[in-house]
């Protein structure tokens, strides 16, 4: 067997390349790889050179068209403080649910992890996602408040 260490890359197809690619290095604040214009892609670093990329294809060179999800590992401090940039960036901080706008983020007891998701320009949901320390408590069986968790 092949032991998997970590997923490389992932690619997105999307309505508007330059829109895009806008979003991605300014919103998202990903590093641009590479851009092949003459196919209609642009690459970007997901975190260190080298470690993980996302690949954003033109809806018009890309094989197929449909709504996809990422995760992108941030730092806590960085997750608590996501929904006002978002906002700032006019972008909807949003619940696990992907439908109500949030305020903090919503944490996952079984990991435990905090996230936060929006959506790209094209509806692709993104979360950013930050492990928490402490003890995972899988049996409380649903989506908290950043604010809730902390009274448990």
């Amino acid at each position: 067997m092949v032991k998997v260490k970590a997923l490389f890359e992932t690619h997105l197809t999307v309505s508007n390349l330059e829109r895009s690619v806008d979003f991605y290095r300014n919103v998202v604040g990903l590093e641009l790889a590479q851009r092949f214009p003459e196919r209609n892609v642009a690459f970007f670093w997901t975190g260190e050179r080298g470690q993980s990329m996302l690949g954003l294809w033109s809806i018009h060179s890309a094989p197929i068209n449909m709504k996809l999800h990422i995760a992108f590992s941030v730092e806590f401090d960085q997750l608590l403080a996501a929904p006002d940039y978002l906002r700032r960036n006019g972008v909807v901080p949003l619940g696990f649910d992907g439908a109500k706008e949030i305020d903090e983020p919503v944490v996952f007891p079984w990991m435990p992890a905090a996230s936060v998701y929006f959506r790209d320009p094209d509806g692709h949901s993104l979360e950013y996602i930050a492990f928490l320390g402490g003890e995972a408590k899988p049996q409380i069986p649903r989506v908290l408040n950043w604010s809730e968790w902390q009274t448990i």
